[in-house]
């Protein structure tokens, strides 16, 4: 029995998408253009034969000599989307058009609120008449079909999702907001009760799709799927998928089989805010600028591989690289490399790849062992300058030995230290003291940036000192962590801590204020462009939003009978430690005796299962176990981490190393993403551009 390829799944999708460029001007919004980006580029398309690649805006047109267009859209038919095809419809002289949307029929619908079967696709059908009718003609061709291109297969291990980036698990402000629009007598007590039916349609059919594009990866590999959810968003959308309705025809051919457990983000905030993944990839994500339009990828300067001068414009005269370097085996070797070793090692395969590429070119390369500097990278680097060839042919290697060397020696990386350094200082306090007490100790961080007085000890001027982002990330990692400080007694803790965050505003909210300019994230947290628009109310007001959030993320585990815990005190000879959830969910799975985890809960569809549970009490059913199958899906709702990458290959190859796990997930997280999809995020209107 042959091990399914799966990350071939998405090259397979976009080949029946490159079967429709030929000799086509393509459209393609950015999710999809992220998904490309992972799987080839824009380079594949241009050898498919398309004749040009133009962003999906109202704003872009084609000349009277490119008839055919071929739009590729991650959105459902309608409003805004519409709106944009017919205005490059409108400005264009084209005969032939094709449009690919990612959102399958059924999705299309209940969008229109049709809820019976229908045969064939209507939807799609009236808007190829509509296209027509904008082209000026009915007798030329439009097509509408629907390919699932939202898989980007970051690596061989990591396949994101870029269009349903910003879906995340719902929080206590969200069950407050469900319940404000429910009758008194139908609220839900907790996230756990809250089902798909109750949720705003938007994110209902955002849930929809991505089932469906989950149940097209099963479909394409003959796969029949047991589906396990631990949290309640993960529930969600394990349910939708167990009924969706193309899925039960298939589960009863279908020759393969696998696991998939879908996992909630919300179950362990600290480690996707924590800065103990000793990864060199998390810290090139944070402190490199990201690349235009996209949510993974960076832009790596290729300066030193040039003769330029740099000069204030030197920044739009050369594109920049990235990190995505699908067309090289070289590159892609380094890249995985550098995805799940540690820190160190990742550096070292670096120096390694470098030197054994410029050897092989003949390049004058001086050897040099002990510690990998960012000098003595760029020295390898620009030996390369003297052949084109040589610099053609491994580009995608110096690349990524560019991101490495502009991330180590980047002002921003000492704040990297500082944070893990308290990080530490926060876990061990929390053993020892109450929660108010841990929280305290943040009071004498929350300086603001340094003005007139900045040789003063009250303002921070070093580099290494942490700003009002790397606040933010503390507050995070201590309320998720807020549980397991020692308990004190009830109520003058709830007075003592109510008191003390009412200071920890007035204080972050200076600190905000006083900022020269305003980070990505405090742009989105404040809702202000710039620091001269803040005002000192507005930033108060986003403060105090932050903290209500804030206190319900030490509750997001309640619902959990088992794995409550993502902390181990200190048992006087051992440090206090932060243990993930994902390590001790695959601990569960794979345990040798078959245990079965409470909290690793089956998700099936339909009646028989009803049924069968039913016959129990007189015939002995086995429940079915995550580690039955061969394959192992995890699915990551709301983002992972590259470091969680090394663990969950880690632990597979400790504990049942034959099994072939495929992570899939919403995004690769660098810390500063959870502050945005905590406190800037539409978590209930995902906007799917209606």
């Amino acid at each position: 029995h042959k091990a399914v390829d799966f990350t071939r799944f998405p090259q397979q999708m976009w080949e029946k998408v490159l079967s429709k460029v030929k000799k086509a001007v393509v459209f393609m919004d950015d999710k999809c253009a992220e998904a490309l980006h992972w799987s080839g580029g824009a380079a594949v398309l241009l050898e498919a034969g398309a004749r040009n690649l133009k962003e999906f805006s109202s704003f872009e047109a084609c000349g009277a000599n490119e008839p055919k267009a071929v739009f590729v859209v991650s959105t459902l038919l309608k409003g805004r989307t519409v709106d944009i095809i017919k205005d490059i419809i409108s400005l264009s002289h084209f005969q032939y058009c094709v449009v690919i949307t990612t959102v399958a029929h059924s999705v299309h619908l209940l969008a229109n609120n049709v809820t019976t079967e229908m045969e064939g696709n209507p939807v799609f059908e009236q808007f190829e008449e509509k296209l027509c009718e904008w082209m000026g003609n009915m007798n030329y061709t439009a097509e509408v079909i629907r390919v699932p291109v939202v898989f980007a297969p970051v690596s061989q291990q990591l396949i994101l999702t870029p269009t349903f980036a910003h879906l995340f698990p719902l929080l206590s402000p969200d069950l407050e907001s469900i319940n404000a629009k429910r009758p008194e007598k139908k609220r839900f007590g907790s996230l756990v009760d809250i089902d798909t039916h109750s949720l705003p349609v938007e994110l209902q059919l955002e849930i929809k799709s991505l089932a469906s594009a989950l149940n097209s990866v099963f479909e394409a590999t003959g796969t029949r799927e047991e589906s396990f959810a631990v949290g309640p968003m993960s529930r969600i959308i394990a349910g939708e998928l167990a009924n969706h309705p193309q899925a039960k025809n298939r589960r009863k051919t279908a020759p393969n089989k696998a696991s998939i457990i879908f996992v909630d983000r919300t179950m362990d905030l600290t480690g996707a805010v924590g800065h103990h993944g000793d990864n060199l990839v998390e810290k090139i994500l944070t402190v490199l600028e990201p690349l235009a339009g996209h949510v993974t990828d960076v832009q790596v300067d290729m300066l030193e591989l040039t003769s330029l001068q740099r000069t204030p414009h030197s920044q739009t005269t050369l594109a920049p690289g990235c990190l995505a370097q699908t067309r090289s085996p070289a590159a892609q070797s380094l890249w995985e490399a550098m995805l799940t070793s540690k820190h160190k090692e990742a550096v070292m395969e670096v120096r390694r790849h470098l030197v054994e590429t410029a050897s092989k070119e003949k390049l004058p390369i001086k050897m040099s062992m002990g510690r990998v500097t960012p000098e003595q990278l760029c020295s390898y680097m620009q030996l390369f300058r003297r052949s084109w060839g040589a610099l053609e042919s491994h580009c995608g290697v110096l690349q990524l030995g560019l991101a490495t060397a502009q991330t180590l020696r980047h002002p921003g990386l000492p704040r990297w230290d500082a944070c893990l350094a308290f990080e530490r200082l926060l876990l061990q306090a929390l053993g020892d003291s109450e929660f108010p007490a841990v929280l305290r100790q943040l009071l004498p961080l929350m300086k603001p940036r340094g003005g007139e007085d900045s040789t003063a000890s009250g303002s921070r001027s070093r580099e290494d000192e942490c700003g009002a982002d790397e606040l933010v990330l503390l507050l995070v990692y201590l309320y998720s962590l807020a549980d397991e400080a020692q308990p004190a007694d009830q109520d003058t803790e709830e007075e003592e801590l109510e008191k003390l965050e009412r200071e920890l505003i007035g204080v972050l909210t200076l600190v905000i204020t006083r900022e020269p300019e305003l980070s990505p994230l405090l742009q989105k947290l404040t809702g202000c462009a710039n620091a001269e628009e803040l005002t000192t109310e507005r930033a108060h007001s986003a403060v105090e939003e932050m903290f209500d959030t804030l206190r319900g993320l030490s509750h997001t585990r309640d619902h959990l009978k088992q794995l409550r815990s993502v902390y181990t005190a200190s048992d006087g000879v051992h440090q206090a430690t932060y243990r993930p959830f994902l390590r001790q969910i695959l601990e569960e799975v794979f345990h040798p005796d078959r245990v079965e985890c409470p909290d690793i809960e089956h998700m099936s569809g339909g009646l028989t299962d009803l049924l069968k549970t039913g016959f129990s009490m007189f015939m002995k059913v086995s429940r079915p176990h995550p580690s039955d199958n061969p394959v192992l899906f995890l699915f990551l709702v709301g983002g992972v981490t590259p470091s969680e990458l090394r663990l969950i290959k880690e632990v597979v190859a400790t504990h049942k190393p034959g099994t072939q796990v495929l992570v899939l997930s919403t995004r690769l997280l660098r810390p500063t993403d959870i502050p945005e999809l905590l406190f800037t995020t539409q978590r209930l209107l995902p906007d799917i551009g209606i």
